[in-house]
């Protein structure tokens, strides 16, 4: 991407783009809807201030942002677009459009075939010889046309268009303006890819193999069960009937309407389902197979039922319990009812992602929904809990309202993103969530974020291949954090206020980025767009520079802005801007801001009042701020004693440690000084604080593998976890809190890997008595002790933990054995965690975490990587759309610590290419050169303080 800085004149086609057409409406004081239709204008275009994109300009700036398809130029321009071209794409005419389906389909769950049918009411808007559809790998047997108050359907004929997913049907005469439905008689396959109408295989209860079939339509699967309008804006009713076995369930988003016997088999049913409120066709679900479930009713009377595998319904009583109090809790916080009359949760045995957010009907992985007490550790519990309020969250915000296109699909999970740990506070307040937050979320978004191969928050998409690559951590994570710093600086009274206008005004209705940020805005009184442009539009995020000086009893700080990257260089020209709220704590009140300022400005300078020589000052606040802060190392000096006694409050404590890093691998400060500051943290007892520093020292550790001081970096590291280890012990105490547990998971995790003897001793025995059956493991010690026993282990071992696999009932300890396997050194073993990831025994969502848990290791870095090219083509074919398959590359190529490498696997890539995956290999490239420099910067001078230190 190349800002352009000469002022010439194009033409360009103004495409009929409703966030454009409704903003101008807007800005002339006009009513929605109003479209344009196409047409020519000659412009002037002072293009420093736009981005050249793809072919495409786009307009970042207010009123409104939008985009031009350039047609001419008129006078040359002095620059090179060094962005992929993107695929042309046109969204389908809307000449016709539809109201309502009524769909009708017959699975076929020996065959993995369907049947279908559906009449589509329309509204005929223009007159038109042909109506396009959304269709993919569905075939066609008839289509008509039958107008309202005509007689005799009209015969089309069906034209397919494979590549642009859609099909043409093209009548004798033209559709006349009015209203009318479409008749369309068609068959499909239930897929094994995990998208689309596709089938699920699981075990019976009698044990034999069996299948159900399941629906995924988010982004564009939808297409693969009936031809349809396939996008989001292109809303409708839906009424849908079932023709299935009678000893199966059939689920779908809509109570049962009726139900009666198949006329043409007595062992088969006929199901229908009350219409459908006014919906999206990617939030449509049907679902057919054997299922137990769990029932409630909310305080509101709203039917809550949690579908689990037959024998297992009281593993969906935890989710059952979270959902009963989270649909009130939303409807509470949003003054918006549940508009469903019920909803269910349904577990599915093979399912590509977390969760998806069918309105109810909300579809998940079994680790995503199902609890047992007995197997289900603390995180995992947590981790259901954030997965159900995230999905239930979107019930409203994504259903209820919908994003205009693909574009604004941040907007949605974002905003999921960061309510789903309000919503858990809120159930949960003894998790500390808020904490594992600055972690999880807001960790995560700026490590991606701070790489020059980001991209922004809002990214424009056209082609519907573009949507997977956005399905990633700026949308998900990043997206949560800024949602969460702008909840933060206008508070939240007014946040709730202006989300209830946000909702009610666009309530089954589409809407765009800058529509919530006018509700907000309108609710707070607060430049909220102005604020949030700057973080949605842009790449990346500021680090905050701050110096100080002493006045009396007054601290003067200096505080300045520029773009944080992770290399530490700043690309040439860059004019990143943001209007970055900023809240200052001292340790005079480190429990509340001192001051909260806007730096709109470049640099700005605070002065903070009865301020004592001696006393530290902090930039953000609780760590609600995206943004990294670098302090002088005067500055750094004052936070120690406060880490120490614990002064200095979690989540500061957190973002602290969080930004050292981040600043030692861009360069920015050494990273000896850095492990220095780690060993502050030796009286620290917060879960999050120690699993952010684990986080961090696991980046040094993986790089000092390659050097002959990873011996002594374990020592370090057992005298750094070992305090703390020996605090919590092995064993749970009476009484003791959610977070205890996840600690002791996290720090003897940690001594076992590093190779702590009598860790190890007592993992043995433990994981001896649980094989044996002779002491059960709990939950929350099968994943340290599983790890230990295997980083340390042999055959026998491995073949132990293959048997406790095979002998799992419970998918979440078969993931959990499946991703520890890897911790193997031998190479013969690591060869058959490979070899076992292929097999028949791990299901395809999961093959991906099973190699990727190959790769702590340097010679199972090497191995992992030479088997996904060995493996390629089955890997993308069974991966080839998805987040899936970004993932698997993620994980096997960017620990390597050599531009050799770097170059190894951008010419792999080369010869095979990944177009979903494409920003994800040059992120992982980036991240492998980030590598190489501090190996030649840092790793002398990191070695030399670890012989030094711990050398015997």
């Amino acid at each position: 991407m190349h800002n352009l800085v000469r002022e010439f004149t194009c033409i360009f086609r103004i495409q009929g783009s409703r966030s454009l057409f409704s903003a101008r409406n807007r800005a002339l004081g006009q009513k929605r809807p109003f479209y344009w239709k196409p047409e020519l204008i000659v412009v002037p275009v002072s293009v420093s201030r736009h981005t050249f994109y793809g072919g495409r300009f786009f307009f970042f700036h207010n009123p409104f942002f939008c985009s031009f398809n350039c047609i001419k130029y008129l006078t040359s321009v002095a620059a090179k677009d060094t962005m992929p071209e993107k695929k042309p794409f046109q969204r389908l005419p809307k000449d016709v459009v539809p109201t309502n389906y009524d769909l009708r389909l017959k699975p076929n769950l020996k065959a993995f075939t369907f049947e279908g049918s559906e009449v589509i009411s329309v509204k005929v808007k223009h007159a038109t010889d042909s109506v396009t559809l959304n269709s993919a790998e569905i075939e066609v047997q008839n289509a008509s046309y039958k107008s309202n108050g005509s007689g005799d359907p009209i015969q089309g004929q069906v034209t397919y268009n494979k590549e642009e997913e859609t099909i043409k049907i093209s009548f004798p005469s033209k559709l006349e303006v009015g209203e009318g439905t479409l008749h369309i008689e068609f068959t499909g396959e239930l897929n094994d890819k995990m998208k689309g109408f596709y089938r699920s295989k699981y075990t019976g209860a009698d044990g034999e193999e069996r299948y159900c079939a399941v629906t995924q339509f988010e982004a564009t699967d939808a297409r693969r069960a009936f031809p349809c309008y396939d996008e989001p804006a292109v809303k409708a009713t839906f009424d849908v009937t079932l023709v299935v076995p009678k000893n199966r369930v059939a689920l779908s988003n809509m109570p049962v309407k009726s139900e009666s016997t198949d006329e043409t088999n007595e062992n088969w049913k006929v199901v229908k389902y009350e219409r459908s409120p006014i919906m999206s066709t990617y939030l449509l679900a049907f679902i057919v197979g054997e299922y137990d479930y769990v029932e409630a009713r909310d305080e509101d009377g709203v039917l809550i039922r949690v579908y689990t595998p037959v024998g297992k319904k009281e593993q969906g009583r935890f989710a059952l319990d979270v959902s009963v109090k989270t649909l009130p809790f939303y409807k509470n916080y949003f003054q918006i009812a549940y508009p469903l009359p019920k909803i269910d949760l349904i577990a599915i045995a093979d399912f590509a992602s977390g969760a998806m957010e069918n309105w109810g009907l909300v579809t998940y992985r079994e680790t995503a929904l199902l609890v047992d007490p007995e197997i289900s550790s603390a995180k995992g519990k947590q981790w259901v809990a954030l997965v159900v309020g995230h999905e239930l969250a979107h019930q409203w915000f994504g259903n209820l309202v919908t994003m205009e296109w693909w574009t604004h699909l941040w907007l949605n999970e974002g905003f999921a993103s960061w309510i789903e740990y309000l919503c858990v506070d809120y159930c949960f307040p003894e998790y500390d969530i808020w904490t594992q937050f600055v972690n999880h979320s807001l960790g995560s978004a700026m490590e991606l974020d701070a790489l020059h191969n980001s991209h922004p928050i809002e990214v424009p998409v056209g082609h519907p291949s573009e949507i997977d690559e956005i399905f990633d951590a700026i949308s998900y994570s990043k997206g949560a954090a800024v949602i969460g710093m702008l909840h933060n600086y206008i508070g939240d009274a007014d946040f709730r206020k202006g989300m209830n206008q946000y909702l009610n005004k666009f309530k089954y209705c589409n809407a765009y980025t800058e529509d919530l940020w006018d509700a907000l805005e309108s609710a707070s009184g607060k430049p909220v767009r102005a604020v949030m442009t700057t973080w949605t539009k842009q790449m990346g995020f500021p680090v905050i520079k701050v110096t100080e000086s002493q006045e009396n009893n007054k601290r003067v700080l200096n505080i300045s802005q520029e773009k944080f990257c992770a290399n530490g260089k700043i690309p040439e020209g860059d004019k990143s801007h943001w209007i970055v709220p900023i809240s200052i704590c001292t340790s005079q009140n480190p429990d509340q801001p001192d001051q909260t300022i806007l730096l709109d400005s470049k640099s700005t300078t605070v002065t903070l009042n009865d301020v004592q020589p001696g006393d530290w000052v902090k930039l953000n606040y609780r760590s609600v701020g995206v943004y990294r802060v670098q302090y002088t190392s005067e500055m750094l000096q004052a936070f120690i004693p406060a880490v120490k006694d614990k002064s200095l409050p979690p989540r500061d404590r957190l973002g602290l440690l969080s930004d050292l890093f981040a600043l030692t691998r861009a360069g920015l400060l050494s990273s000896v000084d850095v492990l220095k500051m780690a060993e502050a943290f030796v009286n620290e007892d917060n879960f999050t604080v120690w699993s952010d520093l684990a986080l961090n020292l696991a980046t040094i550790a993986c790089m000092l593998q390659y050097t002959d001081s990873y011996e002594q970096y374990k020592v370090f590291g057992k005298a750094l976890f070992g305090p703390i280890a020996a605090k919590v012990g092995w064993d749970a105490v009476e009484g003791e809190g959610h977070l205890t547990a996840m600690l002791r998971d996290l720090v003897l995790t940690r001594m076992g890997r590093y190779g702590d003897e009598a860790t190890l001793a007592e993992a043995r025995k433990r994981f001896q008595a649980h094989y044996d059956g002779t002491k059960t493991l709990p939950a929350d010690l099968r994943s340290p002790v599983y790890g230990t026993v295997l980083s340390n282990g042999d055959e026998d071992t491995f073949n132990k933990m293959l048997k406790l696999y095979d002998d799992a009932s419970m998918q979440e300890e078969k993931v959990r054995i499946s991703r520890l396997l890897g911790a193997v050194k031998d190479e013969n073993l690591i060869k058959r965690v490979l070899d076992f990831a292929m097999s028949d025994k791990v299901r395809s969502q999961d093959t991906v975490f099973v190699i990727a848990g190959v790769t702590g290791s340097v010679k199972g870095r090497e191995m992992a990587w030479q088997f996904v090219k060995d493996q390629w083509k089955e890997l993308y074919r069974r991966y080839e759309t998805g987040f899936l398959l970004p993932r698997l590359i993620k994980s096997t190529t960017e620990s390597f610590v050599t531009e050799e490498k770097a170059k190894e696997v951008e010419s792999f890539f080369e010869g095979h290419p990944a177009p979903a995956a494409e920003r994800t290999i040059q992120q992982s490239c980036e991240n492998i050169r980030l590598n190489a420099s501090w190996m030649a910067r840092e790793a002398e001078a990191v070695c030399k303080f670890l012989k030094e230190k711990f050398s015997s």
